[in-house]
């Protein structure tokens, strides 16, 4: 479903995703609307998808979480079975805080979350290397996540 959003609506997403606890009359005021007219604008994206919900952002540190790596995988069959099956096992596991399945060289990137280089060594060892649908991995370590905020304008209608 392609969707097209105008400035206003661009404004709403960019506005939430910065900080998605603002209540909605706050939110009408940054993107200069009336608050009922907000409220149904929001309650739009929320139904027609593009809304998908609202997340707390945690701190890895808070937890222990020193290092991030993201993890190419090469499969060495790719059947339905094997591609869902690595997918929905690597989602299950606390490592990880998400999964690309990708065209290209590698099948997949796999983005982990350990406590340090022991913790990660021994995770890439238990829990992809010794898979039999694996066929190679490689480890690239993350020194810096930053995210994007702004709403992508290719389909903001003026």
């Amino acid at each position: 479903m392609e969707t097209t959003f105008d400035r206003i609506d661009a404004g709403i997403l960019t506005a939430l995703q910065n900080e998605g606890r603002l209540s909605n009359k706050e939110l009408a005021a940054k993107v200069g609307l009336a608050p009922s007219s907000c409220l149904e604008r929001v309650r739009r994206l929320r139904e027609t998808g593009v809304l998908k919900g609202f997340r707390a952002e945690v701190s890895h540190d808070a937890f222990g979480i020193g290092l991030q790596a993201m993890v190419a995988v090469r499969m060495s069959r790719h059947t339905v079975e094997l591609v869902l099956g690595f997918q929905q096992e690597m989602l299950k596991k606390p490592e990880v805080v998400g999964i690309y399945y990708m065209a290209g060289a590698d099948d997949f990137l796999v983005h982990v979350a350990v406590r340090d280089a022991n913790h990660l060594r021994e995770f890439i060892l238990s829990d992809f290397t010794s898979r039999h649908e694996v066929s190679h991995v490689q480890t690239n370590l993350i020194y810096e996540h930053r995210q994007a905020r702004e709403v992508p304008n290719y389909r903001v209608q003026p």
